[in-house]
């Protein structure tokens, strides 16, 4: 529940109030990631998003408030070492869409807010337990293309990166949308 107050409480900030009137819902997106995680092998994440299209702002630009999720469980049985590593970003991208024959290309940019945890276990090596979880902003840039498939229904595939200081991520994410 925390996560969808903190996602409207981002997109309300973020927007004026006159412009909201005016924003409408276009789409909705589900996608997964093969994540790219500095000093780590590839995984693979989650996220959903809900595009909000606004011509009275910037012709053109959407915005695209979203939630990703990660986790990433590394183990090792000969010296019983455990490794959990976790990240739910709430972001707010902001997009520009071309148009090209059939597709849609688009670029953007946003800034998120990652809420990252650690959890290590080694008790053969006298770690019983150790745990750390902070919050970290970030910006990110983003390139996709958007394919329809038939009706409201469309595919997409997009490469998105994310500065976070210590963290730095590039995840190749693909996915549905539905347009209403």
């Amino acid at each position: 529940m925390r996560f969808f107050l903190a996602v409207l409480a981002l997109l309300v900030t973020t927007l004026p109030a006159t412009s909201l009137a005016a924003t409408t819902l276009s789409s909705v997106e589900g996608m997964t990631s093969t994540v790219f995680q500095e000093q780590q092998t590839s995984f693979s994440g989650l996220g959903t998003r809900v595009i909000f299209q606004s011509d009275d702002l910037v012709q053109g630009i959407a915005f695209v408030p979203g939630v990703e999720y990660w986790r990433n469980t590394t183990r090792v049985k000969a010296y019983e070492i455990s490794a959990n590593r976790r990240d739910a970003t709430l972001n707010l991208d902001a997009r520009y869409m071309f148009h090209f024959r059939n597709v849609a290309p688009y670029l953007g940019a946003g800034y998120g807010l990652h809420f990252l945890s650690t959890e290590v276990e080694a008790p053969a090596l006298g770690l019983a337990r150790a745990e750390t979880s902070l919050i970290k902003g970030g910006v990110s840039a983003l390139g996709g293309v958007l394919f329809p498939i038939g009706g409201k229904l469309q595919n997409f595939i997009e490469l998105k990166y994310h500065y976070v200081t210590d963290y730095r991520q590039l995840k190749l994410n693909f996915g549905l949308g539905y347009s209403f």
